[in-house]
């Protein structure tokens, strides 16, 4: 199925207002933590943007999207170690950002090239990508092209105004945001601010669902004092069929603890969901481990969200499941990657 491509129009109003944002530079005094909200015309769906480039490296309007975009950003934001590649992909968003000519696709360069643009040096190429949990970054579709003109549009007046008073963006609650809302008024839009309580995204739930004739038969396989090492890790690239929205590849790693020696390994589809992915490993497990009909005495894992995922699981068939160093998974994780990325 062909993807639904922006107008040359639409495509032209987001340039105009990422070349606005970029003459005003609001990162040169605003801080990524400064967050403010603009709601979608269309859908009313609340945006949260934030501005990066502080530290001259990557100059950017991020729009977090909905309440789950929003909290998996001050997640990332808060983390003492910073994010890793994996943590950012999963965060719902559309980001404008301004590279140099080489971080374009030949797609980016032909709609520049239509419509007539030009743009010389190092950061001044916008480029433009949606993010959604457990796809690749892509091109934008009408809709997001749209939504994400009124975001860049209405970065540019509340940084402006920011600059001058930067008690705009002081709320007095950590979950009430500046919020800029739109109504439609003699056939345009008209922007007004107003002061908002976000509340917080619900807790992630794993929802684990074990075929019950696997689990009855799992009940019924001798126990060793073997310890396998079990890790869920991202592989390189994407996958997906030509002219469709790639998704991020998962494997799931079975590894003999004593020797290291890779016992199995499967793919994991995250385009369910991503929590749907994580409720899907203990069945899979227990599929892998169909072909010895041998349950282990202990399983390792250095892995929270695994944990979570394996523990009723374990308890259910009585071996235990535990966190801490797993150094044969992680050499084999590390191996696969490389062999991968070549």
């Amino acid at each position: 199925m062909a993807r639904s491509k922006p107008t040359a129009e639409e495509w032209r109003e987001l340039y105009q207002a990422a070349e606005r944002l970029r003459e005003a530079a609001p990162w040169e005094w605003m801080a990524e933590a400064d967050v403010f909200g603009v709601q979608n015309p269309e859908t009313q769906q609340l945006g949260f943007v934030s501005i990066s480039g502080a530290l001259g490296q990557h100059y950017a309007a991020s729009v977090y999207l909905g309440v789950e975009g929003l909290s998996r950003f001050w997640k990332l934001e808060d983390g003492p170690d910073g994010c890793s590649p994996e943590e950012l992909l999963n965060v719902p968003q559309l980001h404008a950002s301004f590279e140099d000519r080489d971080q374009l696709s030949k797609e980016d360069r032909d709609v520049i090239k239509e419509l007539g643009l030009k743009f010389r040096g190092r950061n001044a190429w916008p480029l433009f990508r949606s993010y959604r949990p457990g796809y690749c970054p892509w091109f934008l579709e009408p809709a997001e092209v749209r939504f994400l003109t009124h975001a860049v549009q209405q970065a540019v007046d509340v940084a402006l105004r920011f600059r001058e008073d930067a008690a705009i963006l002081a709320a007095p609650n950590e979950d009430r945001y500046l919020v800029r809302v739109p109504r439609h008024e003699n056939g345009a839009w008209v922007w007004e601010d107003q002061v908002m309580d976000v509340p917080s995204a619900t807790k992630d739930i794993i929802h684990i669902v074990v075929d019950g004739n696997l689990l009855g038969a799992a009940r019924r396989w001798p126990r060793s004092d073997a310890t396998i090492e079990v890790d869920v890790f991202l592989m390189p690239g994407c996958v997906g069929e030509r002219g469709e929205r790639p998704f991020l590849a998962y494997d799931l790693l079975v590894v003999d603890g004593a020797t290291g020696l890779i016992l199995a390994t499967e793919m994991l589809d995250p385009r369910p969901g991503l929590l749907a992915m994580w409720g899907s490993v203990p069945e899979k497990l227990l599929h892998l481990l169909s072909t010895i009909r041998v349950l282990p005495g202990q399983v390792r894992v250095s892995n929270r969200l695994l944990y979570t995922a394996l523990r009723p699981v374990a308890d259910e068939l009585g071996f235990s499941v535990s966190m801490g160093a797993t150094p044969g998974a992680d050499e084999a994780r590390q191996t696969m990657i490389d062999l991968l990325s070549r």
